[in-house]
């Protein structure tokens, strides 16, 4: 029990807890971002992964806690590791490491909640549906699977079974350059957040030495650079017109702004 309560009473302990949590919501945004892109093909694709999430039912509810959790412990443990550095510095007379420490420190805080914020105005839009147009709604139809959706070889979710139009949902969402300008934004904070993170994170581990130092803050920054592009290309595609809504009834036919089937 003891070692438990240490990790939330000490300078280590939290620093502890805020690299395991982060490394949970890297897996969780990585995961997140290749799902999402599943809107590059099909209708069904998206549509059908998106149906199979929600019939997970409980189990998606207690991974949605668990991520929750998650956040909050990596949030508080940032907020209270920031405090503690800020009293230390006041008492460090070294100019150069105070000047570099106060930068990272300040980009990782700010850059943080902002992203907090972003992820509740995210889930409020798409998951719970909040602040959407009369336009965005009226768009929304059930869609029909034209084929099956398969996991790992297994059909999850049958042809001909109506679900809810996520493709059209993503497009319509981020046809709102607005809605489009703060995600770039926001996701181009994340990137910089990991970047900073990442490395934190090994260097919390144990992961990295003197030896390959500069490799891994190339291959993290590589990485960052492409969660960027990689959710960048969403709603580039769809302001750009690469991406429209479909039609449920065919896939292939795009639906005009406006227009109700």
């Amino acid at each position: 029990m003891k070692p438990v309560v240490s990790l939330f009473t000490s300078s280590i302990g939290r620093k502890f807890l805020m690299a395991a949590t982060g490394l949970v919501l890297i897996g969780f945004v990585v995961g997140h971002l290749a799902g999402n892109l599943q809107v590059f093909e099909h209708p069904d694709k998206l549509n059908g992964y998106a149906h199979f999430l929600q019939s997970l039912g409980p189990a998606l509810w207690a991974v949605r806690l668990g991520l929750l959790a998650c956040v909050a412990i990596h949030v508080w443990a940032a907020t209270v590791l920031t405090l503690e550095n800020n009293q230390a510095r006041g008492r460090d007379h070294g100019f150069r490491h105070t000047i570099q420490a106060t930068l990272a420190s300040r980009a990782m805080r700010w850059t943080g909640y902002i992203v907090l914020a972003f992820i509740c105005y995210h889930l409020a839009h798409f998951t719970l549906g909040a602040a959407q147009s009369e336009t965005f709604k009226e768009n929304l139809r059930p869609y029909t699977m034209q084929g099956d959706y398969r996991i790992l070889g297994f059909t999850v979710v049958r042809a001909g079974a109506e679900v809810l139009d996520v493709h059209s949902m993503v497009v319509l969402g981020f046809q709102n350059r607005l809605v489009a300008a703060f995600y770039i934004i926001a996701v181009g904070l994340l990137s910089l957040h990991l970047l900073h993170g990442a490395e934190s994170l090994f260097q919390t581990f144990g992961w990295r030495n003197a030896r390959w130092s500069r490799p891994l803050r190339a291959a993290v920054a590589l990485a960052c650079a492409l969660y960027f592009l990689g959710n960048l290309a969403i709603p580039g595609a769809v302001l750009t017109g690469v991406l429209s809504p479909r039609s449920p009834a065919n896939p292939a036919a795009v639906v005009p702004a406006g227009v109700t089937k």
